[in-house]
């Protein structure tokens, strides 16, 4: 298994330990996202993939889940 670096915490989250936040740490190949209310399940990504979701949010171009048939 990776050893995960030190979490940094959003800056839209505002300051203290009780405030539920998003935290995000990297190693050299992917990105580690989780929420702080729930730090044993973890995304893992990579920057290209992130960067599209972000570039997609700012942009309002992204949209909610597809319904299943």
């Amino acid at each position: 298994m990776t050893t995960l670096g030190i979490w940094q915490k959003s800056s839209f989250s505002g300051s203290g330990d009780g405030n539920n936040c998003l935290e995000l740490t990297a190693t050299f190949k992917a990105l580690y996202l989780r929420e702080s209310d729930a730090p044993a399940t973890i995304l893992t990504t990579t920057r290209a993939p992130l960067a599209h979701l972000l570039a997609g949010i700012q942009a309002d171009t992204v949209s909610g889940p597809t319904p299943a048939p």
